[in-house]
């Protein structure tokens, strides 16, 4: 048995050398294949690897944004009168007095917090220095922060007596400090907003703008100071509601609709006046959109691939008819049908492999330059590498079997006498 298993180890370090030698001799035609076989799992690995870099940051981005949460939301219904367009009609706002009453019933391990837009398009001014009226303001409660994964850089946040005590402060986002205050600290610096003078607390991190929201811009005031001085009919509140773990959303989910169906007065066949909504929803809605990208990323990789196949063929088949009298004479001094196949088969399968590794090498490179540009961590997708082997290895062994079973099929003294 050890010398059955000597011969054959001996057999493949022999073919193998046969087959890097013939590669050589061979080497625009060789390098050419590989980088066919290379360009095709380079498209394959390299989307592939952004695409989860992509996925990594998103639900990293919701996580920070607060993604075990949920919101309760006024619902919308969309009318259509006459030849007019569609119109969106808020009708059930969510009141005050609802949101707070909420918030002291909900006997749940959470934390609840109220939000309001107070205004989108607010005129910010700090002495000489004013903005464009195009500030969001917004009121909220001490406990917004966490809620919507807001973190503060300097100063601190509302307190409950702030609110409660309907304090003229605010907390600024940290591109409009810098634009009002430069390099200067502007805690406990007086700002006018609208016709209202607010002493800044706080400062927001850098969160950067996302789906048309620019929270580094933003003015987050008590939600009472809103109330009294940003008043205005139908003003629309919303409440976040962040569990102690993410294992208890969908409990914390159902909790908090029977809470909020009863201070709604809703009967048991009455349908939601409101709206649930899972922060994490948007998340998993772009990346379900994103599998038609992977889609799209793996039908263009098989396709190269197939290419790929096609041209490893033609060289081996080429390959088979230049070393005709080679294998004739291999045959002449002892070689058997079987050493031939496998010599025309390892060197099929050794373009096939040196050709999927620089594709994964150059894929790895290129997804984790997206990776880098949006500031995600290095990503090595290691089910996709072991994809890209397996599937150059089935590339090498389809492409190089006929041009095998070719060879091994030469009759020696035909293929000795062929010139």
């Amino acid at each position: 048995m050890i010398n059955i298993n000597k011969k054959e180890l001996a057999l493949f370090w022999e073919n193998l050398r046969i087959a890097t030698r013939s590669v050589r001799s061979n080497l625009l035609r060789s390098i050419l294949t590989i980088l066919i076989i290379a360009f095709g799992i380079m498209a394959l690995v390299g989307i592939l690897t952004a695409i989860e870099s992509i996925k990594s940051t998103i639900n990293s981005e919701f996580s920070r944004m607060g993604a075990n949460s949920f919101m309760i939301e006024s619902r919308s219904v969309q009318i259509h009168i006459g030849n007019q367009r569609n119109r969106v009609i808020n009708n059930s706002q969510i009141t005050y007095d609802e949101s707070t009453r909420f918030k002291n019933d909900f006997n749940f391990p959470a934390l609840v917090s109220i939000m309001v837009r107070a205004s989108g398009n607010s005129t910010v001014k700090y002495k000489s220095v004013k903005t464009n009226p195009n500030i969001p303001v917004i009121g909220t409660d001490e406990n917004y922060i966490f809620t919507s994964g807001l973190e503060i850089e300097k100063g601190r946040n509302f307190t409950f007596q702030d609110v409660n005590s309907m304090k003229n402060f605010v907390i600024i986002g940290s591109q409009l400090s810098t634009k009002l205050f430069g390099t200067d600290n502007p805690l406990d610096e007086i700002v006018n907003i609208g016709d209202g003078k607010y002493r800044v607390i706080g400062v927001l991190k850098e969160k950067g703008s996302s789906m048309g929201n620019n929270i580094d811009q933003i003015c987050v005031l008590p939600v009472t100071s809103v109330r009294l001085y940003f008043s205005q009919p139908n003003m629309m509140y919303r409440i976040t509601v962040l569990p102690n773990s993410a294992q208890l959303v969908d409990i914390a989910l159902s909790e908090a609709e029977g809470l909020f169906r009863q201070i709604r007065k809703l009967g048991l066949a009455d349908e939601n006046d409101f709206n649930l909504n899972k922060s994490d929803n948007l998340a998993k809605m772009l990346i379900d959109n994103i599998k038609y990208v992977t889609l799209a990323a793996t039908i263009i990789g098989v396709i190269t691939l197939l290419g790929a196949a096609i041209g490893l063929m033609n060289i081996m088949l080429v390959s088979v008819s230049e070393r005709t009298r080679e294998i004739g004479t291999r045959k002449a001094i002892g070689a058997n049908s079987k050493m031939i196949r496998r010599q025309f088969l390892y060197e099929s399968v050794m373009i096939g492999q040196m050709g999927g590794l620089l594709g994964i090498i150059l894929g790895i490179l290129i997804g984790n330059l997206v990776s880098v540009l949006m500031g995600s961590s290095f990503i090595v997708p290691w089910l996709w590498i072991l994809g890209g082997i397996l599937v150059c290895l089935l590339v090498g062994v389809l492409s190089g079997l006929l041009p095998a079973i070719r060879a091994a099929r030469l009759d020696p003294i035909m293929a000795l006498r062929y010139e």
